[in-house]
């Protein structure tokens, strides 16, 4: 196999494997009435000041049709709640509920845990690179995937494969 091959190899798995175990360890019996996607939001809501509907829907890239129809099951299962605010009646804005919290602190808890097993297995130095070389990737995916054109969610590869020759 040839490190190019090798690496499409790692990353593929990498990729299916996170996501499929992050699925199992989120979805507990605790939280068997949301998926991981809610968690997600969850997350994205996060545990600080409420935030409007609009946040939360750029942080998780999706329309507000997307996040609305996501609240609608969060605030009737009890992990969320939402409020118009009172200043300007267009603007909604969502925070966690206890139980949300719980799910929040929970997802927290498997990435925490994911990181520290990560970590101990590697040197600061091999850290430092690893670091490095995600954030590398990150930077990769941005820019070839979303576009910084608020009308559009993302680029166009074959377009940005022709200016990059």
């Amino acid at each position: 196999m040839t490190l190019d091959e090798t690496l499409n190899d790692l990353l593929v798995r990498l990729f299916k494997d996170l996501l499929e175990i992050e699925g199992k360890a989120l979805i507990t019996d605790e939280f068997k009435d949301i998926t991981t996607n809610d968690m997600h939001i969850i997350e994205a809501i996060g545990i600080e000041e409420p935030k409007k509907m609009s946040e939360v829907a750029k942080l998780m890239s999706v329309t507000m049709g997307t996040l609305t129809k996501a609240m609608d099951a969060l605030t009737k299962k009890g992990y969320v709640i939402r409020e118009r605010s009172t200043e300007d009646k267009r603007v909604v804005r969502v925070r966690l509920t206890d139980k949300g919290k719980s799910a929040y602190y929970h997802h927290e808890s498997f990435h925490r845990q994911m990181i520290e097993n990560v970590k101990g297995e590697l040197t600061e130095q091999e850290t430092t690179i690893l670091i490095y070389a995600l954030a590398k990737m990150v930077d990769y995916f941005q820019f070839i995937y979303y576009d910084t054109d608020e009308e559009s969610e993302y680029m166009d590869w074959k377009k940005i494969k022709e200016e990059n020759k």
